[in-house]
């Protein structure tokens, strides 16, 4: 049994994460912002906030972690690597494995990237990808000089039970509601996608393993998915037609379709040039096999057809297939 801290637990990641790690038999303590936690008198709450340096440092003072897994990104005012420093440097007595959850946007647009390939610069315009890419650089530094043992994970787009961001629920919602997707262009843009169910396996993994210190280990469906194909793949793992329109994203735009904010419409943050990695290293080194795509949102989708639905709206949608030129396309099958 390990005494193991997690950095954010009652989300995605987290969430899944904790419910592994309690199977397991571990003994599990959660630092996290909120009130309370899905999992009760199961584990032990920390409430802190991460990005406070000084209280991290004293919620941290005389405990004893074998395994930190540091799953915690603020959206809203970003995580640098000094933040997360001080929850390894604090933790770092005794401790066998410090998992970071990075992500796949360490690497410029295009791909095929391998684990050793170049990160974006230190200055890189895209904030969370400077962030993450910064603080795996910070967390090596400290293994090396410090004898700190990090392993960073970097998962593509992830999906599952839990999600919080509107992404396999809003194509689930419209494939229910007999709603056209919308496309954009002629979706032959790309995506990778893991589930939040593996990426906890491979962190797990990663904390378990001798070879994985200081190693990062991409996570990712491989090859990449279309935005055509993933549709049509959502539409049969939810097992319901599927209504297609292809619009030009000039168009979009010019009707204030948004990629975080809404109106959304090819999910959140779904629409982004595309970033491929190559995930080899985690099968090769930790056995992990990621859960075929197909399969994993069947699984999503009978977890979602359990959960309470608020009505959408669709004046948006309505808009822009009445903005002109535009052909929605119904596939059965």
């Amino acid at each position: 049994m390990a005494r193991v801290l997690v950095i954010g637990g009652t989300q995605l990641i987290g969430r899944a994460l904790v419910e592994q790690l309690l199977a397991r038999g571990d003994e599990v303590a959660l630092m996290h912002r909120g009130h309370d936690t899905p999992f009760g008198d199961h584990v032990r709450s920390m409430r802190c906030d991460r990005n406070d340096v000084a209280a991290v440092r004293g919620a941290l003072t005389g405990e004893r972690f074998d395994v930190v897994y540091d799953n915690v990104y603020d959206w809203q005012r970003g995580t640098t690597p000094e933040q997360v420093l001080a929850a390894a440097r604090a933790t770092a007595p005794g401790l066998s494995r410090y998992v970071f959850m990075s992500s796949v946007a360490v690497y410029p647009t295009g791909g095929v990237y391998t684990e050793d390939s170049a990160l974006v610069a230190m200055d890189h315009p895209a904030v969370y990808g400077a962030q993450k890419a910064n603080t795996e650089r910070a967390l090596f530094a400290l293994g090396a000089h410090a004898g700190v043992p990090v392993s960073t994970l970097r998962p593509a787009f992830i999906y599952g039970r839990h999600n919080a961001f509107d992404r396999e629920a809003f194509f689930f919602d419209r494939l229910r509601d007999g709603r056209p997707i919308i496309i954009p262009d002629d979706g032959q843009a790309t995506m990778q996608w893991v589930s939040a169910h593996d990426v906890a396996r491979a962190a797990i993994l990663a904390a378990t393993h001798e070879v994985a210190i200081g190693q990062a280990y991409n996570l990712g469906s491989f090859p990449p998915i279309t935005q055509r194909d993933f549709v049509t793949l959502l539409a049969r793992a939810s097992g319901h037609a599927l209504q297609v329109a292809h619009v030009p994203r000039a168009q979009i735009q010019q009707m204030g379709g948004g990629l975080l904010q809404p109106p959304n419409y090819f999910g959140v943050y779904l629409d982004l040039p595309a970033i491929t990695a190559d995930s080899s290293r985690v099968t090769a080194q930790l056995g992990l096999t990621l859960t075929p795509l197909e399969a994993g949102m069947r699984d999503t989708y009978a977890w979602y057809v359990q959960q309470p639905r608020t009505a959408r709206d669709y004046a948006w949608d309505d808009a822009l297939l009445a903005s002109g030129g535009i052909e929605v396309v119904t596939h059965h099958g």
